[in-house]
């Protein structure tokens, strides 16, 4: 375990029966840092997952969280981290702010109330917060998952598969809550099956499969291992993310403009010419 890293794996192996799910995982994930772990369905992920948060015994080799070992130091291990899977656990029965409370609350932290009117603005949910959660769109039901997770102030989160099933808008909205994360100095594991996903958000790529990691850097860095890119000049057509979210009037959340300008749909805007490598 070095002092900069808040996820150190090392040979994690794990059978179910005559399955080898994980066969010598090594791993790493730095202090402040967001990792993706890329892989098929039934790659071994959430298995990794699982081992690092208690909840599963490893077969073989060695996991450390938050500079605990995971086997003999589990009840530290679980006072670092905040685990979100793909399915929230919302009470859909009550409000966003009484969710945020009766967790703070469970936890026995002082004034859940203060605790949870931090969390409701911090990922833009004030607006909702009386509102029952059974109201909540999609994307902020996630978000109000991940803000319940937070509380506490965990180290390291563990976010298995957050965005499966969100829209398009609802996937944008989760990924700006996840890299605000990152940016205040919460170490996050993603486990994803979306390639796009893993290159906007992660710092570090690890692509998991048939139980091994087999390449892991950045994104830069595992772009060299393909061959030299070729430059050749094409004709740029917008994606059709880029045309439902223009459609909806979606915002970019990098430049700050409306995409408003849509043009009819027997029209035809001007092609541009751009250099692709």
């Amino acid at each position: 375990m070095t002092a900069n890293s808040a996820i150190e794996i090392r040979g994690l192996t794990k059978s179910f029966g005559d399955l080898a799910v994980l066969r010598g995982v090594d791993l790493g994930v730095a202090r402040g840092s967001i990792v993706a772990l890329l892989g098929s369905n039934g790659a071994g992920k959430t298995t990794i997952v699982r081992i690092l948060a208690t909840l599963l015994a490893a077969d073989a080799g060695a996991a450390t969280v938050a500079g605990f070992d995971v086997q003999t130091q589990a009840e530290d291990v679980r006072r670092s981290i905040a685990l979100t899977g793909q399915f929230t656990a919302v009470d859909e029965i009550l409000s966003g702010r009484e969710n945020l409370v009766l967790v703070a609350q469970l936890r026995h932290l002082t004034d859940p109330g203060a605790i949870a009117d931090r969390l409701l603005d911090r990922f833009a949910l004030r607006d909702a917060a009386t509102r029952r959660v059974s109201t909540y769109s999609g994307g902020m039901r996630r978000r109000l998952d991940i803000a319940m997770s937070l509380i506490g102030d965990p180290a390291v989160l563990f976010l298995d598969e957050p965005t499966t099933g969100l829209d398009p808008e609802a996937r944008l909205e989760v990924w700006r809550a996840i890299k605000d994360l990152a940016g205040r100095g919460t170490s996050v594991l993603l486990t994803t099956q979306y390639l796009d996903e893993a290159e906007h958000l992660a710092d570090r790529i690890a692509i998991l499969h048939e139980g091994r990691i087999l390449v892991e850097g950045t994104l830069a860095e595992l772009k060299q291992l393909l061959p030299a890119a070729t430059v050749e000049y094409v004709e740029k057509q917008p994606t059709l993310e880029e045309v439902f979210l223009a459609v909806i009037g979606h915002r970019d959340a990098q430049s700050g403009n409306d995409h408003h300008a849509v043009p009819h749909i027997g029209g035809r805007s001007p092609a541009t010419k751009e250099a692709q490598t």
